[in-house]
């Protein structure tokens, strides 16, 4: 059993934290200082630009995508490595494509699809968001209320959709709707692609959240969709669903150690130099213990999504697995930066350093992808068999 990156992806995630350390990391105090006067958390356009041309020269783009549309079809073990480095900057910035949307599109395009979205996607020509949550529906997908009933050749969507990031920038989104009342979950839940601009598809609202993010509200009202625009199967949306929440989760696992490990080294990197009483924080116990529980558990959470990400890799059933990684690394990053925080006293809860934001978004991705209750009650139920 050997837990050692291959030489190659080693060398990609080196290549990610140079890109992070040189590109990514000198931009945090614009990030930060829009973000505290009230702005959200944003990159300016020139700023993306340039991000976008570094990474793409550097091949950082479609790292994971197929290799017959631009891609390098590197499989998941890589990308937890590159997904670590990037969670350990508040610079809001994401390798082209996103790889849950993209991994959703992979399972389940046709060869027009392929042309017409994946491609283009692929490239970094196109925007893509996901619409699954209802604002009576989010945890359990069997709640779900929009509806896409034929007509003709094409499919007419009716509904509401909420906590979309992106459903007003998007090129494109994926809207799941029930096509099967009967069947619900199993069997009655499709997926569709629908375009910006298309009639019927309204974004109601932008949501603020913590950390200076953004999601939004949409209604389906007469939402035309024509019929090549099915994502799939009719009926056999929800496994592609769960592909890219699972791909979201583990990526939000490693995003979580980058974080978690940040934080440690700036505590690691302040405690001899501060002293209360006389005595460096780093002669303090409960430093100390704060310190080797933070590496343990660090220690610990990178294993355990290394090993979630082999065995997807390998084909097989990891449902367990990601539930596991996505409650336990968010909870342990949101402990060990509440930890680092108190540590740095009044500098810890202040604008001017990254701990506030990295919590912030540790504390919504404790919701977001199901919350850390829902993944344990998983966990249990796969073990317990109490599955109905």
């Amino acid at each position: 059993m050997d837990f050692e990156l291959s030489e190659e992806h080693r060398m990609l995630k080196d290549l990610v934290a140079r890109f992070v350390r040189d590109e990514l990391m000198p931009l945090e105090a614009g990030v930060m200082a829009r973000e505290a006067e009230g702005q959200g958390l944003y990159l300016s356009e020139a700023e993306t630009g340039r991000l976008d041309e570094v990474s793409r020269n550097l091949g950082l783009w479609g790292l994971d995508a197929p290799e017959d549309v631009g891609g390098s079809d590197l499989p998941m073990v890589a990308m937890v490595g590159v997904e670590e480095e990037l969670g350990r900057t508040v610079t809001p910035y994401t390798l082209p494509p996103d790889s849950p949307n993209l991994r959703m599109l992979m399972a389940t395009v046709d060869e027009r699809q392929r042309a017409a979205y994946l491609a283009p996607y692929v490239a970094g020509k196109t925007i893509s968001a996901i619409g699954i949550s209802e604002p009576g529906a989010g945890s359990d997908p069997a709640a779900m209320t929009t509806r896409a009933v034929r007509d003709g050749a094409d499919w007419v969507i009716n509904g509401r959709k909420i906590w979309i990031t992106r459903a007003a920038d998007a090129d494109f989104t994926i809207l799941m709707a029930v096509t099967d009342r009967e069947k619900g979950a199993r069997g009655g839940i499709s997926a569709f692609l629908v375009d910006k601009g298309t009639p019927g598809f309204n974004v109601l609202r932008r949501i603020p959240m913590l950390g200076g993010q953004y999601t939004y509200e949409i209604a389906l009202e007469g939402c035309r969709v024509e019929g090549w625009k099915l994502l799939g199967q009719e009926g056999a949306g929800f496994a592609p669903m769960q592909t890219r929440l699972g791909t979201r989760r583990i990526q939000m696992a490693a995003w979580s150690v980058g974080m978690a490990q940040r934080a440690l080294d700036m505590l690691i990197e302040y405690a001899p130099q501060r002293k209360t009483f006389g005595a460096a924080l780093s002669e303090r116990q409960a430093i100390q213990f704060w310190v080797a529980e933070a590496a343990t558990k660090i220690h610990a959470t990178r294993l355990m999504t290394y090993d979630c990400a082999w065995k997807l890799d390998q084909g097989r059933d990891v449902r367990s697995e990601i539930s596991m990684i996505k409650w336990y690394a968010t909870e342990m990053a949101y402990e060990t930066l509440d930890r680092v925080m108190q540590a740095f006293g009044a500098m810890g809860v202040t604008k001017e350093l990254p701990l506030q934001l990295m919590q912030a978004k540790l504390r919504t991705m404790r919701i977001y992808d199901g919350p850390t209750e829902i993944h344990k009650w998983v966990v249990a139920r796969n073990l317990l068999g109490t599955r109905k």
